[in-house]
């Protein structure tokens, strides 16, 4: 009982660290250099014309990366 409560606690310590660097940083949880990028897709969804909400959220990434490389 005692490895699980200290397991949990540890678990716990991380993700409320986690959840600050979140806070203070204002990005989201990036994954690796793989991923759908990596199999020479453009987008995650298959549709030739996306919705508003999608094209608006590729919009937003479009000037968060003009924004990093300058």
């Amino acid at each position: 009982m005692q490895t699980f409560l200290l397991v949990l606690v540890l678990f716990v310590v991380v993700v409320f660290i986690m959840a600050i660097g979140y806070m203070v940083q204002r990005k989201s949880i990036a994954g690796s250099c793989g991923g759908i990028g990596a199999l020479g897709m453009d987008k995650a969804c298959d549709c030739d014309d996306p919705c508003d909400k999608r094209k608006a959220r590729m919009q937003k990434e479009q000037r968060w990366k003009e924004n990093q490389i300058h």
